[in-house]
């Protein structure tokens, strides 16, 4: 009893660490997603780190999927249906949620943007009362309500008005939420290692679509802007979400989405130390309210007692 307890500490410890590495890699993609603006239009890098995304995944896929396939005939063909349904979806919210975040990101800082996105946290919980009649507790509505006042302070300028690129920011939030309940829905019945695959491989050719509608896409921009892609396409996106996976497996949920979402700390924290990228005084009041207001609707309220 005492080794089981003594892996689990260690399981626990790993995956926390994983988690966190996690988060750093996103955070950090912020800044590789705007020094890849530089010279690539943002259709097109999205359309490219995709691509990079899907490779990376489906060949984890080809690897490591078939093991999980249930045993019985009817239960493969539930598990295959699901799959092809949740990457279909999955594919869609975060082709459309990564376009709107990186076209914000033209005109508004890594900072903001990693904050910004982060309201998905507090998004989450209220799409899912709206849309599935999921209860939540007094300490979410809270959290939700200092989640507001915390975008104000960051995003909202004299005259209450947003900047593109922050309302773009935050369209990619509301987006990020789709994803995360759909992920949510289709993933217990899938093969997630494949859906994550089939997902990467819908928002490529979804973003690479957009690219060839409203831009110009070229070798030379691809190349020029390679670092960026890379970085994004195969290390956030590819060992990013491979990392999620393994990780989740020994860590607890709320445990998890709490360290994940210093992906906002650590995207802040590389725009400045990187870009150069500085707030103001309201707008960093604005971030330390919203990561408040994160953490918050993360913390399980004590189950009453009889």
């Amino acid at each position: 009893m005492g080794e089981t307890e003594r892996e689990t500490k260690r399981g626990r410890l790993l995956g926390n660490l994983l988690l966190t590495l996690t988060a750093l890699i996103w955070g950090t993609a912020f800044v590789a997603q705007r020094m890849g603006m530089d010279s690539i239009e943002p259709l097109t890098f999205c359309g490219a780190r995709m691509w990079m995304s899907a490779i990376a995944v489906g060949a984890v896929a080809l690897l490591t999927g078939r093991r999980a396939d249930p045993a019985g005939t009817a239960e493969r063909a539930e598990t295959h249906r699901n799959t092809l349904l949740g990457g279909l979806g999955c594919g869609f919210f975060l082709a459309s949620a990564t376009i709107f975040q990186q076209m914000g990101l033209v005109t508004t800082t890594a900072g903001k943007a990693g904050f910004i996105t982060a309201m998905y946290m507090l998004l989450v919980p209220i799409f899912g009362f709206v849309m599935f009649r999921k209860k939540n507790t007094w300490l979410v509505w809270l959290a939700v309500l200092i989640g507001v006042a915390g975008m104000y302070l960051l995003c909202v300028t004299e005259g209450f008005q947003l900047t593109r690129g922050d309302a773009m920011v935050i369209a990619c939030a509301v987006l990020f939420s789709g994803h995360i309940l759909c992920c949510d829905h289709f993933a217990p019945k899938a093969n997630p290692i494949r859906m994550s695959s089939l997902q990467f491989l819908v928002a490529a050719v979804l973003a690479t679509a957009a690219a060839f509608i409203a831009e110009k896409p070229t070798w030379e921009k691809i190349a020029s802007a390679a670092v960026p892609i890379l970085y994004c396409g195969l290390i956030s996106g590819g060992v990013g979400y491979t990392l999620q996976i393994v990780a989740q497996r020994w860590t607890d949920p709320t445990v998890a989405s709490l360290l994940m979402s210093l992906e906002a700390v650590f995207a802040a924290l590389t725009g400045a130390l990187l870009l150069g990228e500085r707030m103001s005084a309201r707008e960093l009041i604005g971030c330390a309210v919203m990561f408040v207001a994160i953490i918050l609707v993360q913390i399980p309220l004590p189950k009453k007692t009889q």
